[in-house]
């Protein structure tokens, strides 16, 4: 899910005193401002100012974030984050070169797995972006691949209304990798990824993490 579907969403859960800034941004116990998706769950806000939005660059990262993306379509993040762990047992820790050789039984036991989401489109495709992913390796690889389509500039939203949920760039994203053999990749979803791993910051300029991958400049 991208920050702006986050924000959007979590908005609603808030009464309107604690949503008084004109940002959006909410002041924690600690006196640091977050999204409203971020300032309640613990698991959500440890996320938050720990991991997301920082640099992934590593094959194996990248294919765990991609593929969890993937399943997160339709989904909160929140439920995928709280799986997480059973995700990467049930994925072999996401290791593309393992991931790529599951066979039926591996399919049918992923979908009696309670612990992940059970979708065995997303399963198949996950299985195949594995594939997708090694066969990149001749070209320099699934993290050049997609850090090359990082955009000259990020988006600097002041509120809530201004964060985009897909761009000129993860639509360009989304086509490359399809050509390339992947699935369930499509343009929102990208963006989605694209905010997650430090390639667009879309932190809210009142936020403390504002800047923080370090990859753009604090605006």
């Amino acid at each position: 899910m991208t920050a702006a579907l986050f924000f959007r969403h979590a908005c609603r859960s808030f009464p309107e005193q604690q949503m008084n800034s004109p940002t959006g941004v909410i002041i924690g116990e600690d006196g640091l401002a977050r999204p409203p998706w971020a300032a309640q769950d613990p698991l959500m806000r440890q996320y938050y100012d720990t991991e997301w939005g920082m640099p992934v660059r590593d094959e194996h990262g990248l294919f765990e974030r991609l593929s969890l993306e993937c399943f997160q379509s339709g989904l909160s993040w929140a439920t995928i984050l709280r799986k997480r762990e059973a995700f990467r047992a049930a994925f072999r820790q996401f290791d593309p070169d393992v991931v790529s050789t599951f066979s039926e039984k591996d399919i049918v036991r992923l979908m009696a797995d309670s612990g992940i989401v059970r979708n065995r489109a997303k399963i198949l495709a996950t299985i195949n972006n594995a594939a997708a992913t090694i066969a990149l390796r001749a070209d320099g690889g699934l993290v050049d691949f997609i850090w090359s389509f990082q955009p000259a500039e990020t988006p600097a939203p002041r509120t809530l209304a201004e964060i985009p949920t897909v761009s000129e760039a993860s639509t360009a994203l989304s086509k490359a990798l399809r050509k390339r053999g992947f699935s369930f990749v499509g343009p929102t979803t990208m963006h989605a990824l694209m905010e997650a791993t430090g390639m667009i910051d879309t932190h809210l300029i009142d936020s403390h993490r504002r800047g923080s991958s370090g990859v753009w400049r604090t605006t």
